[in-house]
């Protein structure tokens, strides 16, 4: 049987999103990062200011500089969560194996669906029409018989687009482009493909000989040549249940007021811990991650004697090492992340004892359903209100630029200064290091 594959992808998601909460945006060049004085980046541009050179990962200066009537916005990251989880849902319903790429796009693979659904072309426009009624997104979606290929038809078409690549048609398609609108063509195997090799389009990458290309790429070179033949049997694996949770912020100004520190934390944390919960997941070991101003970064962890996804429980376990690291080394704080780690199924069986809903879970998970339906900020302990003045509100809730995780690491110790100080994210708001749409 022939296989069918999608690759949906949503358009400038970050920026679709604030459209819909706030639709004086539309038709004009948008950027969510946070505030351009700031030392933070872009996380998503709209397609009105891309003509003048702004993509994710540029200095948010340098975007103002390059478009200074742009809307530059924080952005705020459960609101994307939000919709990327109804995004899924409306993927489910059709697709049987759905392999996440990120919040806004997924490969669905719909082999031997068209009984139950229809053509493919048909189900992707079907797909595609619900994602705009609902969510408010438009969505680009390549089909093909292999992931790479469907993925490459999906930029391809984009922005809210739809191409179907016939069985047998791949290479054909694949050989007029780019070589670096090849999945898996960087910036650096780019640059030695077209500067060491004269490979300018993917189809020279096909009929390049296979010699050459493995004596420069190895392996990986044979995997790069097939796919630029349009050949991939690579399956879609269905999305792993997440094995962390984290938030983290980076300061627009170094912090050392301990209290300040203390009070993002808690916010930081309160915010994982209703992720839990809303996942079914309890956790057992809380990571906290610090980075100074000379950008050196540490990681320490704290394992309970059970698992739990109160905010109460995992927040002193928190809070101790927070004082801890603090203790052994001062100075001003540029980031502060927390996580949980060690996760299970708040259905797992319980020791021995145990009760099955603990007092703290319970009031928590009360808390939660009353945040649902007024905001979260609605419900705050003393110490989280002390952000007050801090963070801007709106509906009862903070704004923040695209709180998201960092790697929760299971081993204590010093992290390479230069590994990841690249990645921080301005605003005296949350900042989302992993997040680049």
């Amino acid at each position: 049987m022939t296989r069918v594959i999608f690759h949906i992808d949503l358009d400038a998601f970050f920026v679709s999103v604030e459209r819909v909460l706030d639709p004086s945006l539309n038709g004009k060049p948008v950027v969510v990062g946070g505030d351009p004085r700031g030392r933070g980046v872009v996380s998503c541009a709209s397609y009105e200011a891309r003509p003048y050179g702004l993509h994710a990962g540029m200095s948010l200066g340098e975007a103002k500089r390059l478009c200074p009537h742009a809307i530059f916005i924080a952005g705020r990251f459960e609101h994307y969560e939000r919709a990327s989880a109804h995004f899924m849902k409306i993927l489910g319903d059709y697709a049987p194996y759905i392999e996440s790429g990120g919040l806004d796009e997924a490969y669905a693979d719909m082999t031997g669906t068209e009984l139950l659904h229809g053509e493919p072309f048909v189900v992707a426009e079907l797909i595609r029409r619900r994602v705009q009624q609902e969510i408010g997104n438009t969505a680009s979606v390549g089909i093909s018989t292999s992931k790479v290929v469907s993925k490459v038809a999906s930029d391809y078409c984009k922005p809210d687009g739809l191409v179907e690549i016939a069985p047998g048609e791949e290479k054909k398609f694949l050989a007029p482009l780019h070589v670096r609108k090849l999945w898996g063509v960087g910036e650096k195997v780019g640059a030695v493909l077209e500067g060491e090799m004269n490979i300018h389009t993917v189809g020279q990458l096909a009929e390049a000989p296979p010699a050459n290309i493995r004596r420069r790429f190895g392996a990986s070179g044979d995997l790069l040549r097939l796919w630029a033949n349009g050949i991939d049997d690579s399956p879609v694996l269905q999305r792993e249940r997440q094995k962390s949770h984290s938030r983290e912020t980076t300061f627009a100004k170094d912090i050392e007021d301990v209290q300040i520190l203390r009070a993002t934390m808690r916010y930081l944390l309160e915010r994982v811990a209703a992720t839990m919960r809303s996942e079914g997941q309890r956790g057992r070991r809380v990571v906290l991650k610090l980075r100074y101003a000379n950008f050196d970064t540490i990681v320490r962890h704290k394992t309970l004697p059970g698992c739990t996804n109160a905010d109460a429980d995992l927040f002193a376990a928190g809070e101790a090492l927070l004082k801890k690291a603090l203790q052994d080394r001062g100075g001003p704080v540029r980031l502060i992340g927390i996580g949980v780690s060690e996760l299970m199924e708040v259905t797992s069986q319980l020791a021995l004892f145990e009760e099955a809903a603990p007092r703290n879970e319970r009031l928590a998970k009360a808390l939660d359903q009353v945040r649902d339906k007024h905001g979260f900020n609605v419900i705050q302990t003393g110490l989280a209100r002390e952000l007050k003045g801090v963070y801007a509100e709106e509906k009862d809730d903070y704004v923040l630029t695209t709180p998201g995780p960092f790697s929760v690491s299971h081993k204590a110790g010093r992290v390479k200064a230069g590994d990841d100080a690249k990645k921080a994210r301005g605003g005296y708001v949350l900042a989302t290091p992993a997040l680049s749409r």
